[in-house]
């Protein structure tokens, strides 16, 4: 997959933060390590990016995402006891809405890190991945 060294980097950044800090913050706190680790990992970001969503190229309001890196990967950050259907969903939604291969969802609030890597099944990069993939949670 293309995106696998970038999100696997994404992935390790969280897991410091994780350790560092364990499960029982406010997200806004994992916001602010996360950047912090990303800085130190050399990784480019914007954080709180807003986005536009279109319906029918109509904007129909804007969303803000809480990470996008290296102008490629949205990253929604959790700090909840379970991630749910529904989180998983928003960050699937995500994806599609602003047209990126790949996001991830990651889940500070539990006693283990929770991440999960979501793909757009109709974006271009991901075609052959997905028809090899069956199994991958995809939006």
């Amino acid at each position: 997959m293309k995106h696998e060294e970038l999100t696997h980097k994404i992935i390790g950044c969280a897991m410091k933060v994780h350790s560092t800090l364990g499960n029982g913050f406010q997200e806004v706190i994992y916001q602010r390590a996360l950047s912090i680790e990303m800085k130190k990992q050399g990784l480019s970001y914007q954080r709180e990016m807003e986005m536009k969503i279109y319906y029918d190229d109509f904007d129909i309001g804007t969303r803000r995402v809480d990470f996008f890196v290296e102008n490629n990967i949205m990253v929604e950050i959790k700090a909840l006891i379970k991630l749910e259907e529904v989180h998983l969903a928003q960050a699937m939604n995500y994806c599609q809405a602003y047209n990126l291969p790949i996001g991830l969802l990651i889940n500070f609030g539990s006693k283990s890190l929770q991440f999960k890597r979501v793909y757009n099944v109709n974006h271009p990069e991901n075609k052959e991945y997905i028809k090899n993939n069956p199994k991958i949670i995809k939006s």
